[in-house]
């Protein structure tokens, strides 16, 4: 399943003026590097920071709605995060990765969204059965030969999903950077903007809690 963002025109957010084209689109956009890709989008060709969009909408869509844990809020996170991007593209100097670059500001607007919604009282936690297909870009289930044990195997991903919802948002954040999303502490600290012992330590905090959390269920 692939998640597709209906994004909001892009020209309205911008007085970029546009260039002229020149060789390098002799390339297919799609074949192009994040940095080539890059300039011509600080340089006002929406054509590329399209591409851009499609390059890694499928990764936020992702992380945000496992940071967040609210489909309602899922694609509206989503879109203002590649506004954001959008709107602050200048700003990317290249001292970090592209995709890191990405993740920073995905974290930061989620976190300051949950921040937002617990001021009002808004309960985050929603049982996963009420979660649509479209919602999330599932991870590759386990695979199981039998049938029963591909359904116990289904359950505990329900599981997991919703105790790993309920931890803290600074442990949660930490803990799907690392395990779900597959960063390294070095990344997850230029990311959380944190120092690299209090990633590790959080990591292993969260681990312990989200272990703790899961004991009734796998006795």
């Amino acid at each position: 399943m692939t998640q597709t963002l209906a994004l909001r025109p892009m020209r309205a957010l911008h007085s970029r003026k546009a260039v002229s084209m020149d060789d390098s689109t002799a390339v297919a956009p799609q074949s192009r590097s994040d940095r080539v890709l890059i300039e011509q989008s600080k340089q006002g060709r929406d054509e590329a920071f399209a591409v851009l969009v499609q390059r890694y909408q499928n990764r936020v869509f992702s992380l945000v709605y496992r940071i967040m844990h609210i489909p309602d809020e899922t694609e509206d996170m989503a879109q203002d995060i590649f506004v954001t991007i959008y709107r602050t593209l200048d700003q990317f100097r290249g001292d970090c990765s592209f995709s890191t670059w990405i993740y920073r500001i995905a974290v930061n607007l989620c976190k300051n969204r949950l921040k937002y919604l617990q001021r009002r009282n808004f309960h985050r936690a929603q049982d996963i059965d009420e979660t649509t297909e479209s919602a999330i870009q599932s991870p590759q289930p386990v695979a199981f030969a039998d049938p029963e044990q591909q359904l116990l195997g289904r359950e505990l991903e329900k599981i997991i999903q919703r105790e790993l919802a309920a931890l803290e948002d600074d442990f949660r954040i930490v803990l799907i950077l690392r395990d779900l999303e597959h960063l390294s502490y070095e990344e997850i600290a230029d990311i959380t903007n944190l120092a690299l012992g209090t990633v590790k330590s959080r990591i292993h905090r969260a681990r312990s809690m989200l272990k703790s959390r899961m004991e009734q269920f796998i006795r």
